[in-house]
């Protein structure tokens, strides 16, 4: 079963990330919108993929490794006949906690596998964590705020009078005379702040680990930092494809615990 095609699908709070696999070469990763019907292989085969995989893949038995924080929507796939689901149990990090994200902890998985113990993964989706891991693969701990996203969204549902606010492709000046550039300046220069104090502190415990960035903000948060600190700049790797990198280690495992 190993030696076979597959697809990686993680369930994010705000949509669902694909990757397809031929054996252990990954080759192509997307996104999609959070499912609203079960999930049949039919379904899969001509609603779910985009068109490059669809002339690749006419097997109706194509197995789907699945990690997810939403369970509404895993609730969605488990008639699916050929779903692996992917959990904390299979991930062999140390001292991980129970309610701890299956998404957090596949990050940091492969985090340290490709790029060495320790390290701390930063990843800036929907939510902005910090998961680092120690030498001996020991979660040391962590933390959780809202991603850039979340929070320009927040100021503008939750208040009368400021308005929606894009994310800026440049560092915003911090003392600014407007209201949008306000909202960027305070909500970017703190966020930034945040992520070099995280790192500061981490560093000073691992001098010689790896930092990875990862998540839809990444380039973005990578940008800032690069621009406000520059000598941090050089012990950040951005990794766009961190959490597959973990999905697939970890699929092997899955494979020799099962038979697979």
């Amino acid at each position: 079963m190993l030696n076979e095609s597959w697809l990686g699908l993680v369930i994010g709070n705000s949509r669902l990330h694909w990757a397809y696999f031929e054996t252990n070469t990954l080759i192509e990763v997307w996104h999609s919108q959070h499912l609203t019907k079960a999930v049949t292989p039919k379904i899969l085969l001509h609603d779910l993929l985009p068109s490059t995989v669809k002339k690749i893949v006419t097997n109706q038995k194509l197995p789907v490794y699945l990690a997810s924080v939403v369970p509404s929507q895993t609730a969605l796939w488990q008639n699916y006949p050929h779903l692996v689901q992917v959990t904390l149990k299979d991930i062999p990090l140390k001292a991980m906690y129970p309610t701890m994200g299956v998404d957090r902890a596949l990050a940091s998985y492969g985090g340290g596998e490709v790029y060495g113990y320790p390290c701390l993964v930063i990843d800036g989706g929907t939510a902005l964590t910090f998961t680092g891991v120690d030498p001996s693969q020991t979660l040391v701990g962590g933390a959780i705020l809202p991603g850039l996203r979340s929070q320009f969204k927040s100021l503008n549902h939750e208040t009368a009078a400021l308005p929606p606010v894009e994310l800026p492709s440049s560092f915003p000046h911090r003392w600014a005379n407007d209201t949008p550039n306000a909202i960027r300046s305070g909500i970017i220069h703190t966020v930034v702040a945040g992520i070099y104090s995280f790192m500061n502190d981490w560093i000073q415990q691992f001098p010689d680990s790896q930092i990875i960035l990862t998540g839809g903000d990444g380039n973005s948060l990578y940008h800032y930092l690069e621009v406000q600190y520059p000598e941090l700049a050089p012990k950040i790797v951005i990794d766009h494809y961190l959490i597959f990198q973990g999905l697939q280690l970890g699929r092997v495992i899955i494979g020799r615990e099962r038979g697979f």
